[in-house]
């Protein structure tokens, strides 16, 4: 449904290109897929260029073309792409910035469509990435995000692995906070476990994804993990790290998950205490394993389905919230916050909103906070 909303979006297109002259570019994931492209050609011919994930470099060039030869471009990659470094970035954030990691996915999850359309695992080299953070750090910035797909399975090549990177990283200096995301439950080994526990930089919010707390459903997902691995995963992650919290995300609803299926994912939810969940209703996707599987649950019951686990999941927020009332807690600080404009906001270590009263001339600062106490969706603090 997402999808068909999009491209009907392309129409609102044609009247601005008609009265401004212009030239229309259309990339991403979605332009991987061909049968995509050729609505797009056939049903939006107004399009001047289609790009894909693998030839992002190449979109100046493409433009250039239509603009010098008033020809169509269609500059998709069907095949595994190349990674290009010096790529200008161009970043919404002063203080916070995203660092790609590697490109493309080996797992092929029955209900995922990026290994089709983004490729195999491809990991940027080590030295470009930290070389990427340390200009990063000259530049002021103090919170980084490595991302990828599925970061634990980085191979940066000689033994080079994702802790490796976590380690290096944390010795960059004026680097002071480090996230990643997205890691996969069966890649995630006791080295990168040890690695967040060594550093004093490494946020204590760890992204797991469950996806489904039933082992029939993550086997027809083909997650490669059990209820119990999970769990036990969990288990270890505490031992090491006392003070770790978790975030993940869950899909609800798909194709044959019964209603046994969805208690073992409303139990596993409330055994880790996630401090955040990211919800999701399964939606069918062209060319994935799950779009042809007959068993597809009725929309009716996927919403109801949501609505019970995000009822759960509220009614521990107040239970976590509590716990951070009195305490001190380190945040970058992020601006004026958008609910409240006389007041500043920023996050913790765990990601929780802070707003409190504080100079302008803190915005970009990292400073102590003590949290007086706790609403819903945010925590107010103060400065001592």
């Amino acid at each position: 449904m997402q999808k068909k909303r999009y491209l009907e979006s392309f129409g609102e297109l044609k009247k601005i290109k008609e009265s401004k002259n212009i030239i229309i570019a259309i990339g991403g994931c979605m332009m991987q897929e061909e049968h995509i492209t050729e609505k797009i050609k056939k049903s939006y011919p107004f399009v001047d260029v289609i790009f894909g994930t693998h030839t992002l470099h190449k979109v100046p060039e493409d433009i250039y073309k239509t603009i010098t030869k008033r020809e169509k471009i269609k500059d998709v990659i069907d095949i595994d792409g190349e990674i290009y470094e010096g790529i200008p970035v161009k970043r919404g954030n002063t203080k916070q910035a995203s660092v790609t990691i590697m490109y493309g996915c080996n797992n092929f999850c029955s209900y995922c469509i990026v290994p089709y359309v983004r490729g195999r695992e491809r990991s940027r080299n080590p030295e470009n990435i930290l070389n990427e953070i340390k200009e990063l750090a000259k530049e002021g910035y103090k919170e980084i995000t490595l991302l990828g797909q599925n970061v634990n399975s980085y191979n940066g090549g000689n033994n080079y692995k994702f802790s490796n990177l976590l380690k290096d990283v944390d010795k960059i200096e004026g680097i002071e906070i480090i996230r990643f995301v997205s890691p996969h439950p069966k890649d995630f080994s006791d080295d990168v476990i040890e690695a967040i526990k060594e550093s004093k930089k490494i946020s204590r919010l760890i992204h797991v994804p469950l996806q489904s707390g039933s082992t029939n459903v993550l086997k027809a997902m083909n997650r490669k993990y059990t209820k119990e691995q999970y769990l036990n995963l969990i288990d270890r992650i505490k031992k090491k790290i006392p003070d770790a919290v978790f975030s993940t995300d869950i899909i609800v609803g798909f194709p044959g998950e019964t209603e046994e299926d969805f208690k073992d994912t409303l139990d596993v939810v409330s055994r880790v205490n996630f401090e955040q969940v990211f919800m999701f209703i399964y939606s069918r996707r062209v060319g994935t394993v799950a779009d042809k599987m007959e068993n597809q649950v009725p929309e009716e019951i996927k919403h109801k389905r949501f609505d019970r686990l995000k009822a759960l999941f509220e009614d521990s927020i107040e239970k976590n919230n509590k716990k951070y009332v009195g305490t001190m807690q380190k945040i970058l600080v992020e601006g004026y916050s958008k609910n409240n404009p006389k007041m500043l906001t920023g996050r913790t270590d765990t990601n929780k909103v802070v707003i409190f009263s504080g100079n302008k001339d803190l915005i970009g600062n990292i400073i102590n906070i003590k949290i007086i106490s706790e609403h819903k969706w945010y925590l107010e603090g103060g400065i001592l």
